[in-house]
């Protein structure tokens, strides 16, 4: 059970935490390593089969993984080469983007509709901290929560305390607002700042851990509590020369009470270093920054809160939007992404089946429509699972190319609130929301088909 009057966190400070040595290092590869085994059972049991992936794909994930186990005896050989993330990055999986990973659409072909562990996609502001659970706690604090008045009430929790109460579990999706940033330019032209995501800084997991409800209700909640600010243990990030502390954005109280979870497992495992071990905040259906990775201690306000994530960053800044900006952003907006590489070639004459996922913040994926011929025509996809908000829906479509030649295809979702991509994009300067239906170029040609390497699939 959680301790209570402990001394109140300093501004900018969470509690204490301790790096693993060589040795934890060694630990996170053969947790890595484990991971690929038991996903091997899982096949052997049905579990796979149940979950879409084709036993093919499971075995050549497995291969790959291997062998970049083998070539890594423990993860600091990784962290030489890529001094901001832990896991293995091959390029036929991610495009490295600065301290970012983006995952390729094509690699997630035949993978399920969970993305692995290993191909979701990283986006971090700083380094990826490796945590030690043991030594880990989060502490809550704030004026709102019950106390004496005008005095903070902070309550600690440890991981095991975490783990000892009423856990769920939930597909969600987690997505960058600027997922689909690069479209602005290379689309329509604009110049917006950020990095230069295609659609692969998204993925869906099946998330497992405790209801952040639950722990501000036993924390004390006060019925004055107005606002929430989970804080990261991430490096304090450092923009423009000036230190902006730790990772922190707050959530209104009714969102905190409602669908969060504070995340110790991601399909099965603990959480990895890279995706906030040894726990997360996990917030479906809104902008990725609100899922505060490696979260350490939680303000509870009887005022609203503010940081550079919801005033400078992550609010729409530009023309279209009001002078001062918009409201900080909450929702995602809708997509659609082909699992399929950027310049592929298909032959002609032959016929092709097309996959692709959609997904939108605001409901379920009603229906998706497709072109393969730039927009000229349309058609429904067959969708493949029972759509759902927070989380994408599977769909194919057929084709028989024709004649040789460049075309592009595109995929066009409608969601059960009634959204549907529009052919552009309403642009703002830091490149978030991107909504617009995405032109996936291709080039037919007669004979065998390829599917080369894009940084923008």
């Amino acid at each position: 059970m959680p301790a209570s009057a402990v001394p109140s966190p300093r501004p900018g400070t969470g509690p204490d935490t301790s790096a693993h040595s060589a040795s934890a290092h060694s630990a996170s590869t053969h947790d890595e390593t484990t991971y690929d085994r038991r996903r091997m059972r899982q096949w052997l049991a049905g579990g796979a089969k149940a979950d879409g992936v084709s036993r093919r794909r499971l075995l050549t994930l497995l291969a790959a993984a291997t062998t970049a186990a083998t070539a890594l005896p423990d993860a600091r050989p990784a962290r030489a080469a890529d001094p901001t993330i832990v896991k293995p990055l091959p390029p036929e999986w991610f495009v490295q983007r600065g301290t970012n990973a983006e995952t390729r659409w094509e690699a997630l072909r035949g993978t399920g509709y969970h993305t692995p562990n290993e191909l979701f996609f990283v986006r971090n502001h700083t380094t990826t901290p490796v945590l030690d659970a043991h030594g880990w706690r989060l502490r809550l604090w704030g004026s709102g929560l019950r106390g004496a008045p005008g005095e903070d009430r902070p309550v600690e929790f440890g991981y095991d305390d975490l783990r000892a109460l009423p856990a769920v579990t939930r597909t969600v999706s987690v997505e960058c607002a600027g997922n689909g940033r690069s479209h602005y330019t290379s689309q329509q032209g604009e110049t917006v700042s950020g990095t230069a995501w295609g659609l692969g800084a998204i993925g869906a997991a099946r998330w497992r851990g405790v209801r952040l409800a639950d722990v501000l209700r036993r924390a004390g909640l006060s019925s004055s509590a107005v606002d929430v600010q989970p804080r990261g243990l991430d490096a304090e990030y450092v923009s423009g020369g000036e230190s902006l502390g730790r990772v922190r954005r707050p959530l209104p109280l009714s969102k905190a009470l409602d669908d969060v979870l504070l995340a110790y497992e991601m399909n099965g495992e603990p959480v990895p270093y890279d995706h906030g071990y040894p726990v997360r905040v996990l917030v479906p259906s809104w902008v990725g920054i609100a899922s505060i990775k490696w979260v350490g201690d939680i303000e509870v306000s009887a005022q609203p809160l503010f940081s550079p994530w919801n005033t400078a960053f992550y609010r729409l800044f530009g023309p279209a939007h009001p002078p001062e900006g918009s409201a900080p952003l909450t929702r995602q907006t809708l997509k659609s992404a082909f699992e399929l590489a950027s310049g592929a070639t298909l032959p002609a004459g032959e016929r092709q089946m097309l996959h692709g996922r959609s997904w939108s913040g605001a409901g379920a994926i009603a229906r998706v429509d497709v072109s393969t011929d730039g927009g000229a025509n349309w058609r429904p996809a067959r969708l493949h699972d029972d759509s759902r908000a927070g989380t994408w829906t599977r769909w194919s479509v057929p084709w028989t190319p024709g004649a040789p030649g460049p075309t592009q295809l595109l995929a066009r979702a409608t969601d059960t609130a009634g959204r549907r991509q529009p052919d552009v994009a309403v642009p703002n300067t830091q490149g978030y929301l991107f909504d617009a239906v995405v032109r996936h170029p291709v080039t037919v040609v007669r004979g065998r088909s390829t599917s080369p390497r894009s940084e923008s699939s």
